[in-house]
């Protein structure tokens, strides 16, 4: 009778013990708030938001959800830590029935009229002091990578928007001056609203031709960061990632065997849920999930006397060496999404995809400007 009694008590305290624990938990788990009008030295409490949706990451633990109001956040989000599980995620949400825009560009007024030596106008001329794109300049930077072909030109990360429409990047001033349609593609009319940039030292210059339209009276943006939604420390697992509208950022080719990062990039993580948004008009690629560099960044243009393949394998091994496997990496579940206008895919993944769930995505107007070409463009290129 002794130990039936000892063993019921033993029990009802194992039952209290987990009970409190997890109270405790829940207890412990918060919801921040972020909004446009917030601040972020608030509380960020929905009647106290905060401003950024970085700002929620930093206070943001497992267990923890953030619920970002209606507005425009023109920011790249790197999350320092995630969850611990599929029950301790760490959500970052558009609150429910708001249109929440993350977008790696910027507004640019300013722009003055110029015209060439016939008298032609239309084109309108920005200089901007290169201290404003701090340690990366998309109008410096070129697109380049494994298995990219530039088609004999040089294309910038970069991008210039009008009313929310990218325009074509032209190799010389002469050609934003006089375009010429392309007839080889989707919109044969659009390609003739053209940009053209150049720096001198000191300041990047952009020149687009905007034809009758006045780019101070209108919404010019143009991209400035390489991302919107990436950790850039592996080990940030079980994040989830719903609601946005993402857009505009500067993304580089995104080739098997390099680090790729797209708009909303999972890095080389575990567990992540990407669902129900809207992604669009990425200079590549729109969601990555892998590689990370550790194991080779671009090794065929680094070394073109072993055959690309031959990299692959190699980086395959090193990946192995990093860690990849089920333990560590993939698991994700990206569901639901719109994505669209992105030049090389709507979604790619090397290794870092491996066990995941795509589902019931809609994906289309991929490489649809086709100003340079390659081997890794697709809706969808997993390796």
């Amino acid at each position: 009778m002794k130990s039936v009694l000892n063993t019921h008590t033993i029990l009802h305290k194992s039952v209290f013990c987990i009970g409190v624990l997890l109270f405790s938990c829940a207890l412990s788990a918060r919801e921040y708030h972020v909004s446009v009008s917030g601040d972020d030295k608030g509380m960020g409490t929905e009647a106290s938001p905060f401003k950024t949706i970085g700002k929620a990451a930093e206070v943001a633990y497992p267990g923890d959800i953030i619920t970002v109001h209606a507005g425009t956040y023109r920011e790249w989000v790197n999350p320092p830590r995630g969850g611990e599980s599929d029950e301790r995620r760490i959500v970052y949400r558009a609150a429910p029935g708001e249109k929440v825009e993350l977008k790696g560009s910027e507004v640019i007024t300013g722009w003055e009229p110029v015209e060439d030596a016939k008298g032609i106008e239309g084109v309108w001329r920005v200089k901007i002091p290169n201290t404003f794109f701090g340690d990366y300049n998309p109008y410096v930077d070129t697109i380049h990578g494994d298995w990219f072909d530039g088609k004999g030109r040089v294309h910038h990360t970069g991008e210039v928007f009008l009313n929310g429409k990218s325009l074509y990047e032209k190799e010389s001033l002469e050609k934003v001056f006089h375009p010429v349609a392309d007839k080889g593609i989707k919109d044969p009319e659009g390609s003739t609203y053209t940009w053209y940039c150049e720096n001198d030292g000191q300041n990047t210059i952009i020149y687009a031709n905007f034809y009758k339209r006045d780019p101070n009276k209108e919404l010019v943006e143009i991209n400035v960061r390489k991302t919107c939604f990436y950790p850039e420390k592996k080990g940030i697992d079980y994040i989830t990632f719903s609601g946005f509208h993402v857009s505009q950022a500067a993304t580089q080719w995104g080739a098997p065997t390099a680090e790729q990062i797209g708009m909303v990039a999972t890095h080389w993580n575990k567990g992540w849920i990407i669902e129900n948004n809207v992604i669009s008009d990425s200079k590549c690629s729109g969601i990555t999930l892998g590689k990370e560099r550790e194991s080779g960044h671009n090794v065929w243009s680094n070394d073109p006397t072993i055959d690309g393949s031959l990299h692959y394998i190699e980086v395959t091994f090193n990946a192995i060496r990093e860690g990849w496997n089920r333990d560590n990496i993939g698991g994700h579940v990206v569901r639901g999404n719109t994505i669209f206008n992105c030049e090389q895919t709507g979604m790619c993944g090397s290794m870092g995809a491996s066990f995941s769930l795509i589902e019931d995505n809609h994906i289309y107007d991929i490489w649809v400007k086709r100003q340079f070409t390659g081997a890794e463009i697709g809706g969808i290129k997993f390796h």
